[in-house]
């Protein structure tokens, strides 16, 4: 019988799992979805092939893992971020300060990674979902402040936050994008004299 490595075998079955997961999200972002393979997955983790079975059936399924792994976290930072507010402008900033912190720790390198693939329908559906209800927020804080043109101001607005989240990844100082981008965010939600 194989050794286990927790007090339970489900103790041990999860944290060979977030091994797994954890694994795969490295090999996604690094090598991109043909990287993610049950075997590269196993080896990456120190398991066999054979291993990865017990946990996911296909690539197409750890892909389906590391969606549905990585989106809930950061939407529950956000939530924490969030808790409270209701003033829009008072969310939209904390919306964009808690986006770049995360950023800053390299937690959408996974999304990034799956949003560029070419993904199974399934997976990708999920992915848009799950992306829908991460934006919803800053989307509801738009509407409160009746911006012009609702759905043309969300794609630029999230096209200079996608901008800012670039940068900081690429090294940029955390501090001095989230401040550009707060003052960009405010000059175009500003009402017209």
């Amino acid at each position: 019988m194989p050794k286990i490595s927790a007090p339970t075998v489900a103790e041990h079955r999860q944290r060979q799992r977030d091994a797994l997961l954890a694994s795969a999200t490295e090999l996604l972002v690094q090598g991109g979805v043909s990287a993610v393979t049950p075997a590269a997955v196993g080896a990456a983790a120190g398991l066999a092939r054979p291993s990865v079975y017990q946990y996911f059936d296909s690539s197409a399924g750890i892909l389906a893992a590391i969606i549905e792994d990585a989106f809930p976290r950061s939407n529950a930072q956000l939530a924490i971020a969030l808790d409270g507010l209701t003033e829009p402008v008072d969310v939209m900033d904390a919306y964009v300060r808690e986006t770049l912190r995360q950023a800053a720790v390299g937690a959408h390198r996974p999304a990034a990674a799956l949003s560029a693939a070419q993904l199974p329908d399934q997976c990708r559906e999920r992915l848009a979902e799950l992306h829908r209800e991460q934006i919803a927020p800053f989307m509801g804080a738009l509407q409160q402040l009746s911006v012009p043109d609702l759905m043309i101001t969300a794609r630029l607005l999230g096209g200079v936050l996608e901008a800012a989240m670039a940068a900081v990844e690429s090294g940029s100082d955390p501090d001095a994008v989230t401040r550009a981008t707060i003052a960009l965010i405010h000059a175009a939600v500003k009402p017209a004299a």
